[in-house]
């Protein structure tokens, strides 16, 4: 098979700085304006300024191999080669007028075309553009370049796992579970698709009275299902499950051998505030985590987080209004002390006291995300919500961050997704679900159905 020409925009390198090496069996070119974006992104602070830190000793060693304008070999035991490639005026000429200018993205175009140029007559088949960005992309399509997005972490949301199945039972294997709290799979005399995995949810039905159901989970280990023994024994005051997939989630979130949560689901199906119940009734009540860690990606719409005036709380208190909204309906009281229905004022003291006392106690910490990486947070519960906005990369460096008995959530809908580069396709959480799917000490269930409130859930289905 013929190697293709492979011209990388900046955006792939920040997003993934071994993207590169993701395609060490073709012709690797990366135009000289990448690198110098590359180099105006090395001094942040944040996860671009490490991305692009390692995309620069990437090249550095690549270098060492060879003179990188002329191409190196990646290594010995691929093909392909990389080089960097500076744009020609002549080149940039012969771009349409409209596309004349001197921007950045013209110049990775003007050098991606060169390349066609140069290669049409040769043995390699096409010259393949690949960005992010998806105007770029449409620029390319309009000047007879072919790009394509980078898929190389890609998971359809559409193939994502829903976490739990039916399978079709009878009275016996019910009362059977009912009685013992579990069932062999071999004791289950109903043919089914034998490709349970770890902690995934069985709903098992009936077949002589459709209305008769039981809730278990799959022990791989053992080959059996088990009752929602933890969901069972747990009283969490205000929250309780309203469908099943809140009763499996619930389950997997109250167990503590499973050490990392992926609840994935559109606004209203109760993601964040399972999570927050659980973790809080397990870190005051049970005592079985020292703390709850709270953290959201902060997306500016517009200055950075760093920018902004006031303290690390004021700056965080904006993206940290959801959370505390939902511990404002955890903890306050329906009635006041005179049996009336709280109004909203005292609901806002309310709020913010239990939002101080339970950081004043040490029960709850709020952390930016940027500030995660380096550490090791041991015998916590960790709360990572709106984990669509993070990179498979940036999911990554949060989970190795979780030391000996710390249990991890992740929480998100990928269909509402307010990073430049990421889709529902591309994000971290999704990433993460399908990744580590079927692995022991992992759950993830899909939630579909909203129950905030009928206008929620109809704007979230038809808007």
């Amino acid at each position: 098979m013929k190697k293709r020409v492979i011209v990388l925009d900046t955006n792939v390198l920040l997003h993934d700085p071994e993207s590169p090496l993701h395609f060490s069996n073709e012709n690797v070119v990366i135009p000289i304006q990448v690198v110098e974006e590359v180099d105006r992104f090395k001094r942040d602070p944040g996860e671009k300024g490490r991305n692009a830190r390692r995309v620069s000793r990437l090249l550095d060693s690549l270098r060492e191999k060879g003179n990188l304008s002329s191409g190196v070999k990646f290594n010995n035991k691929s093909e392909g080669t990389i080089k960097v490639a500076f744009c020609r005026k002549e080149t940039t000429d012969r771009l349409p007028s409209e596309l004349s200018d001197n921007s950045g993205d013209n110049k990775i175009l003007a050098v991606a075309l060169e390349e066609k140029n140069t290669k049409i007559l040769s043995d390699f088949p096409e010259v393949v553009l690949i960005s992010k960005d998806t105007n770029l992309r449409i620029k390319a399509d309009a000047v007879g370049l072919k790009a394509e997005d980078f898929t190389k972490d890609k998971v359809s949301l559409d193939n994502l796992d829903r976490g739990f199945r039916e399978i079709s039972s009878n009275s016996d294997e019910i009362n059977k579970v009912q009685k013992d709290g579990f069932i062999y799979l071999r004791d289950i005399k109903s043919k089914f698709e034998p490709s349970l995995v770890s902690n995934e949810g069985v709903i098992l039905r009936d077949n002589l009275k459709e209305n008769h159901t039981y809730l278990t989970r799959y022990d791989r280990s053992e080959k059996k299902l088990v009752g929602l023994n933890f969901l069972r024994r747990s009283n969490l005051g205000k929250v309780k499950p309203k469908n099943l997939e809140q009763s499996f989630a619930l389950d997997l979130l109250l167990d503590p051998k499973v050490q990392l949560v992926s609840l994935v689901g559109k606004a209203g199906t109760g993601k964040t505030l399972l999570a927050l119940a659980v973790g809080l009734h397990q870190v005051a009540d049970e005592n079985l985590y020292e703390r709850l860690l709270v953290s959201r990606p902060p997306i500016p719409l517009g200055k950075e987080l760093g920018y902004l005036p006031g303290s690390l709380d004021e700056k965080l208190a904006p993206w940290m209004k959801p959370i505390i909204d939902n511990l404002d309906y955890l903890t306050s009281p329906n009635s006041n002390k005179n049996g009336a229905r709280v109004n909203q004022k005292e609901r806002d003291i309310n709020s913010k006291n239990s939002w101080e006392d339970l950081r004043g106690m040490g029960l709850l910490e709020v952390e930016a995300i940027n500030y995660i990486r380096g550490r090791s947070i041991p015998h916590q519960f960790i709360l990572i919500d709106e984990a669509q906005n993070l990179t498979p990369l940036e999911v990554k460096t949060i989970v190795t961050r979780a030391g000996e008995g710390t249990k991890i959530v992740f929480t998100g809908d990928p269909n509402q997704i307010d990073h430049p580069y990421l889709d529902s396709d591309s994000n971290g959480l999704t990433w993460l679900a399908k990744k580590l799917h079927g692995q022991k000490i992992i759950g993830h269930i899909t939630l579909s159905q909203g129950e905030r409130s009928d206008l929620a859930e109809l704007a979230a289905d038809l808007l």
